[in-house]
């Protein structure tokens, strides 16, 4: 890969004008009209999403939530071409373990801003320093600031052979790696784009690597299996709208993605109703709201969703031919001759992981299964999430 190896330092500053702007395009909002049913039922319902985009308009402090996000450490660099945005807290604990973070899709480093500070200095919140971490926290390319998209486009092992740069740039030359959703299939292939270096691999949201495999058997399977089972089957047969247009048709949904923040927020918020806490009724009550519209935000002042959505696609077509190697039976002979670093797995509550489905050798060291949370801990339950990382990385220290 082709760089300079420079590390700029970086702040969020959005044009006043691109705040007027957003506040502009949100008054003036096309409405359409009230469904038959103004439930969840045919996608976000209309009264609620007229709240959210009210105070998304005049609530919601976008210069307060910048300057919070601005008192972490960020910084940029090139990679193959494209430029990385990063978070990087360095722990005030000296012998602190290197750990990367990698979001996935509909998300950005903001997803994890509430578990910087209890793994970088646990001792600050009560916990043991000998737990603490160094910490990265990338956005993938053509998210949020890693825009635009470089020539080499996305694929999840090139990500993970950056990954790996990013990490040796930082002088970082033993660590572990914490993924989820896409970020999860990135992080599982650190220890290929980085063999070594990587002492562990902890995942969440791994179902999402796997969308368009088979409707899953019910029978034989325990209870809490089955449920999980049966939430998978129905995501199968009525969830998979958003990833079949993006990954066959990104750009016609581009259009509307740059240029509607209505319809931004509404592609965004319904995944947050469908993948937080069953528990929680609404997205803003599984999430708190000021980082959900936070996240937002920086997908519509990046341009990520039409970004992203290409990102989808590239990915989408690499993960296809993987799908059919795997078929060829090479890649499963390649993962039993590759003894690679340990791997814990957490599962929380909206999850459809299932583990003898996901493991079915038994190699995975750490398993968690946790009755809250969902697809985005990091907001959802930042504590669990925080103290299953510490969990595993124990004996890799």
């Amino acid at each position: 890969m082709t760089n300079t190896g420079e590390i700029r330092p970086f702040r969020i500053e959005i044009p006043q004008a691109d705040l007027d702007d957003l506040r502009a395009r949100l008054a003036g909002t096309r409405w359409p009209v009230r469904p038959p049913v103004d439930d969840w039922s045919r996608g976000v319902p209309l009264d609620y999403l007229k709240r959210l985009a009210t105070y998304w308009a005049t609530g919601f402090d976008w210069r307060a939530q910048e300057a919070a996000l601005n008192e972490i450490p960020q910084f940029t660099t090139e990679i193959g071409g494209q430029t990385i945005h990063f978070f990087h807290v360095r722990s005030p604990e000296p012998d602190a373990l290197p750990l990367i973070l990698t979001h996935g899709w509909p998300s950005s480093p903001v997803e994890f801003v509430k578990l910087l500070g209890p793994v970088t200095d646990p001792r600050a919140h009560g916990g043991d320093p000998a737990d603490a971490f160094h910490v990265v926290v990338p956005s993938l390319p053509g998210y949020g600031f890693s825009n635009p998209m470089g020539e080499a486009g996305f694929s999840l092992f090139g990500v993970a052979q950056a990954w790996a740069e990013l990490m040796s740039r930082l002088g970082y030359e033993r660590y572990a790696a914490q993924g989820t959703d896409v970020g999860s299939g990135v992080a599982g292939m650190l220890p290929m784009a980085d063999p070594g270096r990587v002492v562990g691999v902890h995942l969440t949201g791994t179902a999402a690597s796997t969308p368009f495999g088979p409707a899953l058997e019910l029978d034989g399977l325990p209870p809490a299996d089955r449920a999980r089972a049966e939430r998978f089957n129905t995501f199968r047969s009525e969830g998979l709208g958003y990833l079949t247009l993006q990954s066959t048709r990104p750009q016609t949904l581009a259009y509307s993605l740059n240029d509607s923040p209505v319809g931004q927020l509404a592609w965004i918020t319904e995944k947050f109703h469908e993948w937080t806490d069953p528990a929680a009724a609404l997205p803003d009550e599984a999430v708190d709201r000021d980082q959900l519209l936070t996240a937002i935000s920086i997908y519509w002042f990046t341009g990520s969703g039409a970004s992203s959505a290409h990102a989808v696609y590239e990915g989408m077509q690499a993960w296809r031919a993987f799908a059919a190697h795997q078929e060829s039976g090479a890649a499963e002979q390649w993962q039993q001759e590759q003894a690679g670093p340990p791997t814990g797995v957490a599962v929380f509550a909206a999850d459809t992981t299932i583990r003898s489905l996901m493991d079915p050798r038994g190699t995975i060291t750490h398993w968690s299964e946790y009755g809250t949370g969902g697809h985005f801990p990091a907001m959802e339950v930042p504590g669990l999430l925080a103290d299953d990382i510490r969990t595993f990385c124990r004996s890799l220290r």
